[in-house]
């Protein structure tokens, strides 16, 4: 049983409910978009029991990665899977990231839609809870519970928040950057002598990887959207190359 007075379970908690806000924005625009087309007397039944499924079947992925992650290796696996998920987290979304996600005019084919999605789509949240979780179901449990209904009544507020603060997103990268260095050096195939012969091996595995991931992502986001200074000078470039052959 947890100790509910000390403040490393109350920080893992912290972490659950950051990670389910960051990465469930998503499942919260499929719940919207499986029930769009239920009349209105049956979309709050089919919200409703498509989360309640949903959390159920993300409990029992999460509680199986908990086994797992004791397996030499699945946690340094788990770990670079974060700096990927993390990195993937600070680039900019495309628009059509849900255009697959089909409404149904049934409540059972709504719930079906939510809860096969939902499972689809939470392999990364399943990852990132089970390594800030540390073994504890109930901590898992706990997390789950808090931040459901913020991400599904409060997901606009949330998005909004992400929108007009883009700093939100980039500490989401960093928290599973910083998840997955911690992950990396507890791995059961890595001896504990190791860890034991570095000063504080776990924050300082957590914070390289915090910063790795924000590091990479910002460079690989600036690649992708060029600065107002790039983009004048090829629209100048464009313009006197357009001129000379007019010429």
């Amino acid at each position: 049983m947890p100790d509910l007075a000390s403040p490393t379970f109350w920080m893992a908690v912290l972490q659950i409910i950051a990670i389910d806000i960051l990465l469930g924005g998503d499942n919260a625009v499929v719940i919207a978009l499986a029930c769009r087309k239920l009349p209105a007397t049956q979309r709050n039944k089919g919200i409703f029991w498509g989360v309640f499924g949903a959390i159920g079947l993300r409990l029992v992925l999460i509680y199986f990665a908990l086994q797992l992650l004791a397996i030499a290796y699945l946690k340094i696996i788990g770990g670079l899977l974060l700096f990927w998920i993390g990195i993937k987290l600070v680039q900019p979304e495309s628009e059509d990231a849900h255009g697959n996600v089909q409404g149904s005019n049934t409540l059972a084919g709504a719930i079906k839609t939510i809860i096969v999605a939902d499972a689809v789509m939470s392999v990364d949240n399943v990852i990132a809870v089970a390594g800030a979780a540390q073994g504890s179901i109930v901590l898992v449990a706990f997390g789950i519970v808090v931040s459901i209904p913020i991400v599904v009544w409060g997901s606009k507020l949330v998005l909004a928040l992400m929108d007009r603060f883009p700093l939100v997103i980039t500490a989401g990268g960093g928290l599973l950057g910083w998840i997955g260095g911690g992950m990396l050096v507890t791995d059961p195939a890595l001896p504990a002598t190791w860890r034991e012969l570095v000063p504080h091996a776990a924050h300082l595995a957590s914070g390289l990887g915090a910063l790795l991931v924000v590091t990479i992502g910002k460079w690989l986001a600036s690649r992708q959207h060029p600065t107002p200074a790039a983009v004048e000078l090829a629209a100048a470039g464009s313009e006197s190359i357009t001129q000379g052959k007019q010429q």
